[in-house]
């Protein structure tokens, strides 16, 4: 049951400027600091050994924004190039390279696309209308963005499930794999995954503090502001009386959480709406989780026809022992969706969950999560209990 390998590492870096048009060098500038990132600012292409001095160029070859000609970066060491239009001729000569971007506040110039081409641009980006995505550009470079997060959403598909167990079980799991690890609670009225955890007095922010966020939010602040927990960063609800979060805030929160890399753990409720479906568009996989019996079959039919409206891979967990002459392909063959196993019913978990253990720490459940990461993420190490 392979998805794909995962991994990412930090990393970053400073984008490289070259223009001489002091308002797009504003405008440029402003946008740096909006995504986070202190540029190198050129009016041609520096030096390949890092030299301050124009090559083939005007001006005298000094940077703004960045540090002074011993610290400037080079046209193919730097991550990223924004080449102002005014620019584009007196770098045209320069090597072939990839993060190459071609700027400029003309809307009706009809030649620009004939420089872009000769600079080897990999889009050209009109300001004010492509501001928003040169922040996101922008902001990749400075998080280092990699390989995004393997995301796996877990929902139930009738009441008393246990997906929140499950969803906690698998977080722990791969955090306890060495992956980097981040548990979000899309279910507000589910009672709090850091309560399963035994953190509901951990420092951190909970979805409140997030209600109001726009746009992007910086994947390195979102992973520092959540608790820590058991190894793994947790997402969860306060104890207040919110209830909703705004679809932007959960797609944002979303996506700067699968920037960062590593796994992403996604407890869902039951009933999609747009927030909730906000969340499955950005989900490598759903587990739909299924007491083996016909009354939760059929509730979770159609859970499950919710679900695939939005998204793009649903699989089914059966737990506990099957009745009524079921078996735990026959659910997953009446659901229509592939089996990605079967969760046993543990009697003496929730006892233990209520002294402080926090659910996957040992026992069958942890059996079954190392046994699914390690077919999803293709990896054959095993996981100290």
């Amino acid at each position: 049951m392979p998805v794909r390998a995962i991994g990412a590492g930090p990393g970053g870096g400073r984008p490289l400027i070259i223009t001489e048009d002091p308002l797009l060098l504003d405008d440029l500038l402003r946008l740096c600091a909006a995504a986070g990132a202190e540029p190198h600012v050129q009016h041609a292409v520096p030096e390949q050994s890092g030299g301050g001095g124009d090559r083939g160029g005007g001006g005298d070859g000094s940077v703004r924004g960045g540090p002074g000609p011993r610290g400037a970066v080079g046209w193919e060491s730097a991550p990223l190039v924004l080449v102002g239009d005014d620019a584009a001729r007196r770098v045209s000569g320069a090597p072939r390279r990839d993060g190459v971007f071609l700027v400029g506040r003309d809307l009706d110039d009809p030649h620009v696309w004939q420089r872009a081409v000769e600079i080897g641009a990999e889009e050209v980006l009109r300001l004010p209308d492509a501001e928003s995505l040169l922040v996101d550009r922008i902001a990749d470079v400075v998080e280092g963005a990699g390989r995004p997060a393997l995301a796996v959403g877990v929902i139930g598909g009738s009441g008393g499930a246990g997906a929140s167990t499950l969803a906690c079980a698998l977080a722990l799991r791969a955090a306890r794999a060495g992956e980097r690890t981040i548990l979000i609670d899309g279910d507000p009225l589910g009672g709090g995954m850091d309560v399963l955890l035994g953190g509901e007095t951990a420092e951190g922010l909970r979805w409140p503090d997030f209600a109001a966020s726009r746009g992007r939010v910086g994947a390195g602040a979102l992973e520092e502001s959540l608790p820590e927990l058991h190894a793994l960063r947790v997402l969860s609800w306060d104890r207040g009386d919110r209830v909703v979060v705004p679809p932007a805030a959960m797609r944002s929160v979303v996506a700067a959480a699968r920037r960062r890399g590593g796994v992403v753990v996604v407890d869902l409720p039951r009933r999609v709406d747009e927030a909730v479906a906000e969340v499955l568009a950005q989900l490598d996989l759903v587990l739909l989780v299924v007491p083996g019996e016909l009354r939760s079959v059929a509730a979770a039919g159609r859970v499950a026809a919710g679900v695939r409206m939005v998204a793009r891979d649903v699989r089914v967990v059966v737990r506990g022992r099957c009745r009524e002459g079921l078996d735990a392909e026959a659910v997953a063959r009446l659901l229509g969706a592939p089996l990605a196993g079967e969760v046993p019913v543990e009697v003496g978990l929730p006892g233990r969950v209520a002294e402080g253990e926090p659910p996957g720490a040992r026992g069958p459940l942890a059996r079954f999560c190392d046994g699914f990461w390690q077919r999803v993420l293709g990896s054959a190490q095993g996981v100290p209990a």
